[in-house]
Formats: structure tokens, sequence, C-alpha cells
């Protein structure tokens, strides 16, 4: 569990650095200085927003969001390099995926340029909270909503498009492993719904699940298809890959899976390896036959998983330095911190801190 807010605080005073103590950063919510604002009228588009103060927002308890579900969250990080670089990494994916989100629940969007511009500003506003190299990243929430009342039917005729940012540590910090419930009963996505895009609805229905397996003593939780309950699907929030001699699978994108970025980055990152990587459907017994398993996202990176139990079997793979996971996490790393040359185009740096 992430200290609280009030146990990171620390009196050390630095120009560039807010004061926190950054070898107790977990992955939790911490307030920062500021975020981003846009609204959009129904019938318009997106203007460009303004940084303000991060405050709480006020709204109307008839709002569609509220009352509705409608709304989208994505979630991407920025860097900061060793030589004093602030970098972004494919952030103009997020900002589609975005559009593609509004898209299927009927929300006006920013471009993507207007996405990435929002990115970069609360990035800079909050320069002093992006934590120093190897401690952590500034985890980046935009978020768009309909924040208009509206009761019964369309249109909603406003819409909130914010951006928030705060420091966090790795997510999972286990270096053995990630210990995973296969889900039997729950369904995380069904066919046709919201499971290929951030809907805020995708969320909360299977917290159930993910608080139970943690009370188990389980890492996350592998969620099946709805379809037949046959195949893997994801878990609570990231992907997974299956490794098996030379050929790595992944769960195909058929609207019931998140189109992860790092899983996207992933999969090519694999292919340049020598590897054949299969996008196609997942028997458990294909997993359960694995010899390496790991999962990917923003917040979990790529991490290994050391073993899951299905129907109260457990299945172990392998784990270590040895890894595909393991080599694919330090390639992927790398890139994202500026230690070697982005030959792929993915980074973005968008401002350079000197060193005090």
């Amino acid at each position: 569990m992430a200290p609280s807010a009030q146990s990171l605080l620390t009196s050390v005073s630095d120009e560039k650095y807010a004061n926190v103590k950054w070898e107790e950063l977990g992955f939790g919510f911490y307030s920062t200085d500021n975020m981003y604002v846009a609204k959009c009228k129904h019938g318009e588009s997106f203007q460009e927003g303004n940084i303000v103060p991060y405050a709480d927002f006020q709204i109307s308890p008839c709002s569609a969001v509220l009352n509705y579900g409608q709304g989208l969250y994505e979630g991407l990080k920025a860097y900061r390099t060793e030589d004093g670089r602030i970098m972004l990494f494919r952030p103009d994916q997020n900002g589609l995926r975005l559009q593609s989100g509004a898209h299927r629940l009927c929300m006006p969007y920013p471009s993507v340029d207007q996405f990435v511009s929002a990115v970069k500003q609360v990035v800079l506003a909050n320069k002093k909270w992006i934590p120093p190299p190897g401690r952590g990243t500034l985890y980046i929430r935009p978020i768009l909503f309909g924040s208009g009342p509206i009761l019964g039917s369309l249109p909603v005729p406003e819409y909130t498009f914010t951006v928030f940012a705060c420091p966090v540590g790795r997510f999972h910090k286990d270096n053995a492993g990630l210990n995973l419930k296969i889900e039997d009963k729950f369904r995380r996505a069904f066919s046709s719904g919201t499971g290929g895009v951030k809907s805020i609805t995708n969320y909360s229905p299977v917290w159930i699940t993910l608080a139970e397996a943690k009370a188990q003593g389980f890492s996350d939780v592998l969620f099946l298809d709805a379809a037949t309950g046959k195949n893997v699907e994801e878990l609570f929030a990231s992907n997974v890959f299956i490794v098996k001699g030379n050929i790595v699978s992944t769960p195909e994108i058929s609207g019931t899976i998140l189109p992860g970025v790092t899983r996207k980055s992933i999969i090519e990152l694999t292919r340049d390896f020598g590897y054949k990587v299969e996008e196609r459907v997942v028997p458990v017994e294909d997993l359960l036959d694995a010899e390496e398993v790991f999962c990917t996202g923003t917040a979990a990176i790529v991490t290994t998983i050391a073993s899951v139990t299905f129907k109260d079997k457990k299945t172990g793979f392998k784990t270590g330095d040895k890894t595909l996971a393991a080599k694919l996490f330090a390639t992927l790393t790398d890139i994202q911190m500026g230690r070697v040359e982005d030959k792929k185009g993915w980074t973005v740096e968008i401002d350079r801190c000197h060193q005090g």
C-alpha cells in the first residue's frame, strides 16, 4: 500500500523538487499544484483550456458522469532523465485512444494536438513533482466526462476535459513476480460493450473480485472472456502475454480488451528480438502450458507473472533476470528514460531541466 500523502512530506527544501520523501513513494494519489481544465458546450468543439490551481470541481448532482457514467480516462507518465530532460512516451497514442472512447460514449473530444498540449502544460506546471531519475515518475491522468446536467435523454449540455498529475513509484514492487487468480465467476467485459475503451464504468464493477483476491493473498486478477469463460483476456488494468518457445501470444483486440499503448510497444520490441508474436484467442490451457507469462501497462510497465491459480490449482512460470519480460522491461524503460537512443520516435521531450 502506498504511504499516505502526509507521511511523504519532508521539511527539506529544494528549488528543483517538491518536498517529498522520494524513496518512500508508492503508487497512489498525491496532490500536486496545478491542473488543466477545458469545457465544451453541446454542438461546439473543445478550445484551448487553462492551467489552474489543483482543486475540487463543483458539479451538478444531475451531471451525465454522475448519473449515467459518461466518462473516460487515460493514463501516461512523464520521466525525468539523468541528463535533465523531461520525456513523455507516445502521448499521441493516448490522445487517439481517448478519441475512440469518446466516440463510443457519444462525447466531443479534443484533437490529438490539444490533448498532447494539455499534457505538456500539466507536466511543466508541476515540474518539481517529477521524481528524480530512478525514484519514480509523474503519472498523468486526463479525464473527459459529461459535466452538464441531464435527466432521461440526450443532449448533454456541457463536457469537461481535465488533466491532473501526481508522482508515483512502482505499481508492482514484488520483483519475484505476480501471483494471479484466474477469475471464473465475474467477467470484466462483454462483446459490444465498453471493454475496448477506457470507460470509467469498466473498473468499479470488478473491484469486488480484486478485493477478494487480494484478501486471499493474490497480487491481481486475470479475467476470462464473457462468451465462453474459456479464454484469457486481461488483468484488472493491464494486458497479458504468454511465451512458449519462440512464440509470444497475447489476446487479440476484439472489442473486449483495451488496446494498451504499452502492449502495442511491447509487441513491436518483441518482434525486434526475433520472436514471432501472435495476437489471437488464448485459451486458459495455453496460458497454463506457457513457459513464461507477463503483463504490460502504463502502471505495470512490464511485470513478470510468477504463478496463476485456476480452480484452486496453482501453476508456476519462469521468472528472473533471464526472462523475456526482464529484457523487455530493461529495453522499454531505457527508451522511456532516455538512456538509449530512441530509434522508434516514441518519446517526446517537453523541457530541459538544468541540474541545480
